[in-house]
């Protein structure tokens, strides 16, 4: 049996992650979009899983997130819930379904928990989507946070580059850090901001901070699946590290089976009934 705080038979839920924040273990988040790679990941002993929006990118190839629909999310989710048995698993709520109305915010937010089987959604930004945060959390739904780098303003930020360098900036993260912990955010995510920033906000918080591009001082860790088991060709931010170069693979398993079935050398006696 594991001696570590999340007992790896065990379904990881809001107070597991509490406990282990508590207890200074590491949190293991990664993504997942589909049920075969979902019961690997879940397998691995995977803390959390993250249904992120970025699935418009690696699963439909739109060069932002902004396309994803309420619709496509719930779809995505449903099929790494039905892998995921032990991992948590939280839902992006995709652009435009949570940061104007927050009586709408909230019907998205059920509709997707209810339709989906995720336990929590995940949302960005701070003090502008304060009151669908309050309505969502009321209705006793787990809320994740997210700050920094939100994909989901790429075009307001005008790029996808490290964010809250300047104080003015830090400082109103920090801020609404404080705020949506105290709303009761059960985890934030900071996504591309300075490493010393990052430290200060986990170090001041009580909730877990899990970090894409945050640096090492936080409570644990998130990257996209597809990139860190080198399926992304060409994507190389500073944060991230290849794991695994399965684009290579891939492509060396496929053209052995083009030449095998050419060769007629596939299938053989054996392979046929």
């Amino acid at each position: 049996m594991s001696t570590n705080t999340v007992d790896i038979l065990k379904k990881v839920t809001t107070a597991t992650v509490a406990r282990m924040k508590q207890n200074g273990e590491k949190i293991a988040m990664i993504t997942a979009y589909d049920y075969t790679m979902a019961s690997l990941v879940d397998a691995s002993g995977m803390d959390l899983i993250l249904v992120g929006d970025s699935a418009a990118n690696v699963m439909a190839g739109y060069e932002t997130t902004i396309p994803m629909t309420i619709d496509k999310m719930i779809y995505h989710a449903q099929c790494v819930t039905a892998g995921a048995k032990r991992a948590m698993v939280i839902v992006d709520m995709p652009f435009g379904s949570y940061q104007g109305d927050a009586t709408s915010a909230l019907h998205n937010a059920v509709r997707m928990i209810k339709e989906s089987g995720a336990a929590a959604v995940k949302l960005e930004g701070g003090r502008e989507i304060r009151e669908s945060v309050e309505k969502i959390l009321a209705a006793g739904i787990p809320v994740m946070a997210h700050l920094g780098l939100t994909p989901q303003s790429v075009n307001k930020f005008g790029g996808y580059g490290i964010r809250a360098k300047e104080a003015d900036e830090a400082e109103r993260l920090i801020a609404d850090a404080h705020m949506l912990e105290q709303l009761g955010c059960f985890a934030l995510v900071l996504e591309k901001v300075p490493s010393a920033l990052a430290a200060r906000v986990a170090s001041e918080l009580s909730i877990p901070v899990i970090g894409i591009g945050a640096g090492p001082d936080i409570d644990g860790q998130v990257l996209v699946l597809q990139d860190m088991l080198g399926m992304n060709v060409g994507f190389k931010p500073k944060f991230l590290r290849l794991y695994a170069n399965l684009a290579e693979t891939i492509d060396a398993s496929l053209r052995q089976y083009i030449a095998d079935v050419k060769a007629v050398d596939f299938p053989t006696q054996a392979e046929s009934y």
